[in-house]
């Protein structure tokens, strides 16, 4: 790390059209919201992540996102957390992601709120999952782009549910298309 800043670039020798900047540590929304970036809003983006009490070193001409301070995307707030923040700015109308949103929303009401999901909300457990899940990152890898690069996958696989199952599990999709009830779990 230099100067508490560090660049992790995307694969490839293709220069980045969006450079982003956060906090170090990322965990949770900070993982979320990079993931939605690089999936949704621009494939080849560039992250940094500048060391908390830092926040001023980061890059100037990259885009702060769960900074404290920042206006449109900062961290989470009344106004939700950052993942939310840049489905609104961004435009990007999808129920799938809606719904992850929602579960990133939760995890970090989870956490900051003392919320606890009552039983049948789907988002809210998965949201207990997650965060279990990147608090096991935290301790599995070492630094903020290993964290990124391990962690798409998951977000892959829950944005795959929502968009194929409408969060239902895949066995209560099939007991669902048996025998036409709900099959919500």
């Amino acid at each position: 790390m230099n100067g508490g800043i560090h660049q992790a670039t995307s694969t490839g020798t293709e220069v980045s059209s969006m450079k982003w900047v956060t906090t170090a540590n990322v965990h949770f929304d900070r993982v979320a919201s990079p993931w939605l970036i690089r999936r949704f809003i621009d494939p080849k983006a560039e992250f940094f992540f500048v060391a908390r009490g830092q926040e001023d070193k980061r890059p100037a001409d990259a885009i702060p996102i769960a900074i404290p301070g920042t206006a449109k995307l900062g961290p989470h707030d009344k106004d939700g957390p950052t993942f939310m923040k840049l489905l609104r700015e961004y435009k990007l109308n999808d129920p799938a992601l809606e719904r992850m949103a929602k579960v990133v929303d939760e995890g970090v009401r989870f956490v900051t709120e003392g919320y606890r999901p009552p039983i049948g909300d789907r988002e809210g457990a998965i949201a207990i999952g997650y965060l279990a899940f990147s608090d096991g990152m935290i301790l599995h890898k070492k630094n903020d782009q290993e964290r990124l690069d391990a962690s798409f996958v998951a977000y892959d696989a829950l944005y795959a549910l929502f968009k194929a199952n409408k969060g239902m599990s895949l066995v209560a999709r099939d007991q669902s298309q048996e025998s036409g009830s709900s099959g919500r779990l």
